[in-house]
């Protein structure tokens, strides 16, 4: 088992790891490149490549009943937690309601469940990123705005998958060759992008930074395991759930935190500080799930 765990967590830690050091070694990063370039090709790819070819199974349906269960969960109690403590919602909610789906949750899921999990993995990613640029934005601007998800390539993506799955609609070989190749290059640079964003990020407020991260991992965890044995799932499809459930908080919290002027510092500390504590987290969940 701990070889198997270690198979699962040592690629991903290695990876932050790389683009940790390149970016202390000073060389040379363009991290908006990259995320750009993740957002607007790599993501939308891997996306088309991994759903195109996934049977969406009853129980697949269940799962993404159940992630939107996760979500609301999570949020209800995120905002009870911050009123308790008298922190502003506004500025923390995100914090803790959005986990890293893409930069940790896909690798970790291919690297435990192999592709049948990346592509479970992928559906609740998918579902994520769009509650994260509606919901998300809404919670630290105040307003909704459904035009920030009509300029999200992922939504084309996911629709342009589903209609060729369902439809039986041929798709040219050469397309989803080069989806699939463009899709490759996605999970790597997500986990350099996190290790270099690690590496710059400065913790101001330790002490709130180390709150915000255990609130994240321990309402998502508690959420996690109690959504997915509320819901009809295989143990495949629990397993991949509960996985994405203890993600550390999301770095896209704190590009909107920046964004909207809404605490960015302690929102980076509780970044990092979730970070390093979901490897003291993920072995004993893993041994779980596996």
């Amino acid at each position: 088992m701990l070889t198997v765990i270690l198979g699962v967590v040592a690629p991903v830690a290695a990876i932050i790891a790389v683009g940790f050091l390149w970016d202390r070694l000073r060389q040379p990063f363009d991290a908006a490149f990259v995320g750009n370039l993740v957002y607007l090709v790599g993501g939308p790819c891997l996306t088309f490549t991994t759903l195109v070819n996934f049977h969406f199974t009853p129980g697949a349906q269940q799962l993404a009943i159940a992630t939107l269960a996760l979500f609301a969960v999570v949020g209800l109690a995120g905002a009870v937690s911050l009123r308790v403590l008298r922190l502003q919602p506004r500025w923390y909610l995100n914090t803790l309601l959005f986990p890293n789906l893409g930069n940790m949750g896909l690798p970790l899921a291919l690297f435990a469940y192999g592709e049948a999990g990346l592509a479970l993995s992928v559906v609740i990613f998918t579902i994520g990123s769009i509650l994260h640029s509606t919901v998300g934005i809404w919670i630290v601007s105040g307003r909704l705005s459904p035009t920030e998800l009509l300029k999200a390539p992922l939504l084309y993506a996911t629709a342009a998958a589903v209609a060729i799955h369902e439809l039986a609609l041929p798709a040219p070989d050469f397309v989803l060759q080069s989806a699939r190749i463009l899709g490759g290059m996605t999970i790597p640079l997500m986990l350099l992008s996190l290790g270099v964003s690690l590496s710059r990020m400065r913790i101001q407020n330790t002490q709130r930074a180390g709150l915000l991260a255990g609130l994240r991992l321990g309402i998502g965890l508690a959420a996690g395991f109690a959504v997915a044995y509320s819901f009809d799932l295989s143990p495949l499809e629990r397993g991949v759930l509960i996985l994405d459930s203890v993600m550390p908080s999301a770095v896209f919290n704190y590009l909107l935190a920046e964004r909207f002027k809404t605490a960015p510092e302690d929102v980076a500390g509780a970044v990092a500080v979730s970070t390093l504590l979901s490897f003291v987290l993920l072995p004993p969940v893993l041994v779980v799930v596996l």
